[in-house]
């Protein structure tokens, strides 16, 4: 009997994935406060940047505890597990893999430890030199140098062979190296320089800079929480106070995260930032040049509508998106309706700008999620139906503006659009709040291969057609911009025009870098 692979209803249509964001981050130092409870909360707030695994990490200020397991946050954790973690300082995380495959020693927080420091890491992002990185825990040991990674490496950051795998490391000094993420290799690398530079901070200001990529992380020692982001910023990362108590710090993916527990607003960690918080408070230093490049897919899809990044409110930003979109692509029609949730502010844009009534014509079951019960080939069948069902009363015998934040494959909006003809929609006009993604992320999002991305290969007359709508219309690169409010040089922009920020190399592509060899 085929094992439950939790997949049935996870998506709305399970062969057809929206973008996914690579992990949730929350970090707090609060002595004194019950910090395991504020993690599972703060990670509540940001499961919907992982679903895959989650965990949370506390110290106590002698030695570090980690628990994590595949699942979801309320799956993993309960009172008694939460009620075993203390300690004044937490990490946490909620995980979908991008690098690494989705098993539970990839889970994270990642821990790693010497005779002299722990470390437990949170990383939300994708580097895109993993095995360059990887190779560097291979160098002979030279010195005072972290691991036997030799000072001329760190100065040059370039190691002397970039093809390392997984079984390298476990035939090179690392026999306990089973997890297969890049996230893995960094903590390595920073625990390793711990003992050469005189701490973790110090090792964080040396390493980061060899990596590239995104990496928003959140992690500690026994004594001290630290938060970084890469140079070019692409994932969000803010910092938070507690109002409570001895008025500790937090640093979470996203504000919304910082809402739920309580905690002000303080700011953003900027591009190349590394923060320290503890006792003394909260100290900066700055390892690269900052070259922001955030990316604009957390504006469309990606990040809370209650999250703001770059002062910028997204649910504001997103009706904005909708009403440019009413502009561009106007439609006749009787009615406006989201696909929830992720349409809805978009929507909303669009018939306040178009004047047509907004209302709801597909209804979400909230509560089908993830279910572990093997489904019959008749459930299959029934694809999408399972996650939305439209309102006949409300559509039928009237003209359709359907609204959604993208089409990735296809499939979704194309079993939407028939769902709604088979209720007696009249004609069925398709919006989309973002433009074609043609291309592939590697910086942190789950997207499908550039083949497997219907606008990678087919024009918008031809997805039209393909998905069966009587009209389609994306909003232009031009306008999503505006509408952010951001200055456009600070923008990723390379799923919608396949200009990517930082160099790929291809044997950097794909989750599975490092497990090659593992494999074999």
């Amino acid at each position: 009997m085929a094992k439950p692979d939790g997949r049935l209803t996870h998506d709305l249509d399970p062969n057809d994935r929206p973008p996914r964001d690579a992990c949730g981050v929350f970090g707090v130092w609060s002595p004194g406060e019950d910090v395991a409870k504020l993690a599972y909360f703060g990670l509540h707030a940001l499961q919907h940047r992982g679903q895959e695994s989650a965990g949370i990490a506390v110290s106590d200020g002698r030695r570090i505890v980690v628990h994590k397991e595949m699942g979801l946050v309320a799956q993993v954790f309960d009172e008694p597990s939460l009620t075993a973690l203390r300690g004044d300082i937490a990490v946490a995380h909620c995980r979908y893999s991008t690098t690494g495959a989705s098993v539970w020693a990839n889970a994270q927080p990642t821990f790693r430890s010497t005779p002299t420091v722990s470390v437990a890491l949170g990383h939300n992002g994708n580097l895109t030199n993993t095995r360059e990185l990887a190779a560097m825990l291979l160098l002979p040991p030279g010195g005072a140098t972290p691991r036997g990674m030799s000072d001329a490496v760190l100065a040059r950051g370039t190691p002397p062979d970039p093809r390392a795998t997984i079984s390298d490391m476990r035939d090179n000094g690392y026999p306990t190296m089973n997890a297969t993420s890049d996230t893995d290799v960094l903590t390595e690398l920073i625990v390793g320089g711990a003992a050469a530079y005189g701490g973790v901070e110090e090792a964080a200001a040396r390493i980061l800079p060899l990596a590239r990529g995104a990496y928003s992380l959140a992690f500690m020692d026994e004594n001290t929480l630290y938060a970084a982001r890469d140079p070019q910023g692409f994932r969000p990362l803010v910092i938070g106070r507690l109002a409570t108590g001895t008025g500790g710090w937090v640093v979470a993916s996203e504000t919304a995260a910082l809402d739920i527990v309580g905690a002000a607003f303080v700011r953003e960690v900027e591009p190349g930032e590394l923060i320290t918080l503890d006792e003394r408070g909260l100290r900066s230093r700055t390892f690269a040049p900052a070259a922001p490049k955030v990316c604009l897919f957390e504006y469309v899809y990606l990040a809370r509508p209650d999250t703001t990044i770059g002062g910028r409110g997204l649910h504001a930003t997103r009706v904005e998106i909708g009403r440019r979109l009413a502009a561009e692509y106007p439609a006749e029609a009787d009615l406006v309706i989201p696909v929830p949730e992720s349409g809805t502010p978009a929507a909303i844009g669009y018939a306040e700008a178009s004047g047509i009534p907004y209302g709801q014509g597909l209804v979400k079951n909230s509560y089908v999620g993830r279910t572990f019960i093997q489904p019959s080939q008749t459930i299959r069948k029934l694809g999408i139906r399972l996650k939305l069902n439209p309102l006949r009363d409300v559509i039928a015998g009237r003209r359709i503006v359907v609204v959604d934040d993208s089409i990735v494959r296809g499939n979704t909006q194309q079993a939407i659009v028939a769902m709604l003809r088979e209720v007696g929609a009249l004609e069925v006009h398709v919006r989309i709040a973002s433009p074609p993604v043609k291309w592939p992320c590697f910086y942190g999002i789950d997207f499908a291969t550039r083949d497997e991305l219907i606008a990678g290969h087919c024009s918008v007359e031809e997805i039209r057609a393909a998905i069966g709508a009587d009209s389609l219309g994306y909003v232009s690169l031009e306008e999503l911009v505006e509408a952010t409010e951001q200055p456009a040089a600070s923008l990723c922009r390379a799923c919608f025009d396949g200009k990517y920020p930082v160099p790929v190399a291809d044997s950097e592509r794909g989750k599975s870098v490092l497990e090659p060899a593992a494999s074999a």
